[in-house]
């Protein structure tokens, strides 16, 4: 079983992209990861190349092979971030009301809390019903960064 990471200093701080068996199972703040070895695969490399052309405005969909692992309803939940278009965002209600729990609001927002794929599994794209934005794992001004980054590039990119 191959388990590998790597740090990798951003324009929202340390990122650590996390690979096992061939598959990109986490994205998130920087730190060491137990039970893996820090190594700079090419997996991982291309990772970041990626996430670069992101955050420089020049990417919005992403290429790189994930695996996200969770409750049945976590899945759900995170499957339908994935449809939130780029430079978009929808309700923790929308997204409760898509995945057949309309009054699930807050356990959308427990699922995005456990979500290990920042950005790729857009979870910032997600804000409450009256527009607020609250409830992101490395904090609401990196979510503020990234909505305005892709609000900014949305029409730059086809």
């Amino acid at each position: 079983m191959e388990k590998y990471y790597y740090i990798y200093n951003t324009v929202i701080g340390d990122i650590v992209i996390v690979e096992n068996d061939k598959a990109i199972v986490e994205i998130n703040s920087g730190r060491d990861i137990e039970g893996f070895e820090k190594k700079e695969t090419d997996l991982i490399k291309w990772t970041y190349l990626e996430l670069e052309e992101y955050f420089r405005g020049k990417r919005k969909i992403f290429t790189f092979p994930i695996r996200m692992n969770g409750t049945l309803f976590q899945e759900k939940v995170w499957k339908e971030l994935q449809n939130i278009p780029y430079g978009e965002t929808r309700s923790y209600k929308y997204i409760g009301e898509q995945i057949g729990n309309p009054k699930g609001a807050r356990a959308v927002g427990m699922a995005n809390n456990k979500n290990k794929l920042l950005i790729v599994v857009p979870c910032h794209r997600v804000i409450s019903a009256n527009g607020d934005l609250n409830g992101f794992a490395i904090g609401i001004n990196i979510k503020k960064i990234l909505l305005e980054l892709e609000a900014k590039n949305k029409k730059l990119l086809v």
